[in-house]
């Protein structure tokens, strides 16, 4: 049955009269090992920010860092869906001539054969003259 009971706590008086816990008392001080070998990995120090500071502070500079930081990915960005827009008008236009010299071509009868001719010939010519 004592097995399963804690240990008493034990309750000391210090010399000034109060009591304290045992358990709590600061450990004698114990003799200090031979001294440690401390191995010091020294790195590359960190960049100089005096540019970025003067740059962010009041004046010229922080506008300038602040209109890069937000009008550098929003002119990206306009420019990508410019390009992307003009791409696709292209595209468009392409296959637009196509269907329409292809539309031309069968409802054209002769005469739009001939046309059609006559014009194949007119650019092997010019490319020849080159």
């Amino acid at each position: 049955m004592s097995r399963n009971l804690p240990e008493p706590v034990q309750v000391v008086q210090l010399p000034d009269g109060t009591y304290a816990y045992a358990d709590h008392l600061p450990s004698p001080i114990q003799p200090a090992p031979a001294p440690q070998v401390v191995h010091q990995h020294i790195h590359q120090a960190p960049p100089d920010r005096t540019v970025q500071r003067i740059a962010l502070g009041s004046g010229i500079g922080g506008g300038a860092v602040a209109a890069g930081v937000y009008f550098g990915p929003l002119l990206v960005g306009a420019l990508t869906a410019i390009a992307a827009n003009l791409a696709l008008l292209a595209f468009l236009a392409a296959v637009l001539s196509w269907g329409v010299v292809t539309v031309v071509r069968s409802i054209g009868g002769k005469e739009g054969q001939q046309a059609a001719t006559a014009l194949a010939k007119t650019r092997r010519g010019r490319k020849r003259g080159k």
